[in-house]
């Protein structure tokens, strides 16, 4: 053999290796999608200055940052995000209208997960009665799974059951959340009978305990954060009722009081889920056989700490950091363990956050609460004064007038007299925009952009019959809540306007403007794999995320 031909051996055994053996269609080793929840798009740059090179900033040089990347639904929330990132589906067809919804025809109060019909493995808490079988539609990995005959392996992880069951599908191998009540990562017996070995070996590391044991401080100087309030100010939520929300935070107290679900309020949650994806791609050798691997990995602490603080503290800052950090180790160690230019990695958000109203009006800018319990308890006594009958509304949960159609039928009312008095009155509350006839979107008098938003979001079993639209810089506030903190769920851009990144095999370098949305990341993936793109999707592939043509001729 000539020398030149033996030079050029390694890299015809490294193509080999990618092309992983599926006839003439090359695809990456491992796909990885990286959900930061409540990640605002604007986080990107807010605190570039202080990101390092391993981590957000190697995505944005290396690879392909969508600049204008929408949701293409409402509400706004966890279930339905990551559920539309891995099906580029919407509530109206995938069948997750929020976190929490009601069945229409029973009234009956549903967890986007929660099954009773399954077991908990690795607890004996409730916590493991979860299952995908409230999703109506593929992901993109069960697209995977069908394209492969089942050799590729799909497994989704987070702390939340949400954000690891929806985004692996139904015929995933595997989903790990994290039990509050143990300290441990658990599932349930839809998808096995009892833990991997692997995974009982990682949780008795104990992980929880050694990551909570040291007060949490800045990374850095506390006075180099000027991107944020100042430490102690009326904007932000403390973690103990005889405390102020300030640096440094007592760890280890807070771990005794609240138990191991404690380190979902903290950065150091991101780092046990990135530890959690390392021992996943280990244990079950992700991107190690003739197939593509796909793990769907949620970061859940940002949110929690994005409710507790808001947009604008040094916690929400010095959160980001960290998390830099941890992303920076996570993707050196898939260089090492998977091979750099091996494997496709995302970054999205299931949405981003509004700042808290009352920061906003101390800067002279509109905003306000929309009050939940005080609005219903008013929407139900005009109703009562009207028709003569209690008990006409169910709730306003997700935005939405969910109403009891029993009562209504049992006082023979006419449905459309209600929902109009229903949106007579709501039309009337503080911070409220528009109130929409669900099942008249069409007709209505509304901007196009939040007819399509609406009519996405409206799923016929699942949703309330009148969408509540409230003005920009208003959000809900929950029984017994405070004006502190923040959250998300409605149709501006501050909730809608999430950072989406591609890196790695098959993808381009460099920056796209135009506006995409939430349900192209599916497709995109999926053209990116040659597979069929999910059975609900309604996104579009985004071509110029893709270098091109990946078959060998």
């Amino acid at each position: 053999m000539k020398v030149r031909n033996l030079l050029l051996l390694p890299l015809f055994l490294a193509s080999l290796a990618v092309s992983a053996q599926q006839g003439s269609v090359r695809r990456p080793k491992l796909v990885v999608g990286i959900v930061v929840d409540q990640m605002r798009w604007d986080y990107l740059y807010r605190y570039y200055n202080r990101y390092g090179n391993d981590g957000f900033k190697r995505l944005l040089s290396e690879g392909v940052s969508c600049e204008n990347t929408m949701l293409a639904h409402i509400p706004s929330y966890t279930a339905v995000g990551h559920t539309s990132i891995y099906t580029g589906s919407v509530p109206a067809i995938d069948g997750i209208s929020g976190n929490n919804f009601i069945d229409q025809k029973t009234g009956k109060d549903l967890y986007c997960t929660s099954d009773n019909t399954v077991k908990s493995i690795g607890t004996n808490s409730k916590d493991g009665l979860q299952s995908p079988h409230n999703l109506w539609v593929t992901t993109v990995g069960d697209e995977l799974r069908l394209a492969t005959n089942f050799h590729s392996k799909v497994i989704g992880i987070s702390l939340k059951d949400r954000a690891s069951i929806l985004p692996a599908g139904r015929s995933a191998n595997a989903a790990y959340w994290f039990d509050s009540k143990t300290g441990r990562f658990i599932t349930s017996s839809y998808y096995m009978d009892q833990l991997p070995e692997w995974l009982d070996d990682f949780n008795k590391k104990e992980r929880v305990k050694a990551l909570m044991s040291q007060s949490w401080t800045t990374l850095y100087d506390i006075k180099t954060y000027k991107q944020s309030c100042p430490d102690n100010n009326r904007y932000e939520r403390p973690y103990f009722k005889d405390g102020e929300p300030t640096f440094p935070i007592d760890l280890p107290r807070l771990l005794k009081e609240e138990g191991f679900g404690a380190i979902k309020a903290v950065p150091m949650g991101n780092t046990i889920t990135f530890e959690m994806a390392e021992a996943a791609i280990n244990g079950e050798d992700l991107g190690g056989s003739d197939y593509t691997d796909f793990l769907a990995v949620s970061c859940s602490s940002t949110d929690y700490v994005g409710h507790q603080f808001g947009v604008n503290a040094i916690e929400t800052e010095d959160t980001y950091l960290r998390f830099d950090k941890d992303l920076g180790k996570f993707l050196h160690y898939l260089d090492k363990k998977v091979g750099k230019g091996n494997y496709t990695v995302f970054l999205t958000a299931d949405h981003a956050a509004a700042h808290n109203y009352n920061f906003l009006k101390d800067h002279k800018i509109q905003a306000g609460a929309f009050d939940i319990p005080g609005n219903t308890a008013k929407l139900d006594s005009a109703l009562t004064a009207k028709f003569s009958v209690k008990g006409l509304v169910r709730s306003l949960e997700n935005y939405q007038i969910n109403f009891d159609y029993d009562k209504i039928k049992a006082a023979n009312l006419n449905i459309e007299d209600v929902k109009q008095a229903a949106i007579a009155c709501v039309q009337t509350f503080d911070g409220v925009l528009y109130a929409i006839d669900q099942t008249k979107v069409s007709s209505a008098t509304l901007p196009d952009h939040m007819k399509a938003l609406v009519t996405n979001g409206y799923n016929k079993d699942r949703s309330g019959e009148v969408q509540i639209l409230v003005k920009p810089g208003y959000y809900e506030k929950e029984e017994g809540g405070d004006d502190m903190g923040t959250t998300h769920g409605v149709w501006t851009p501050y909730d809608l306007h999430i950072p989406l990144l591609f890196m790695g095999w098959g993808v381009k370098q460099g920056q796209l403007n135009r506006e995409v949305h939430m349900t192209d990341i599916a497709p995109t993936i999926a053209a990116l794999l040659h597979i069929q793109m999910p059975n609900g999707c309604i996104g579009h592939a985004i071509p110029e995320v893709l270098v091109g043509a990946t078959l060998d001729k």
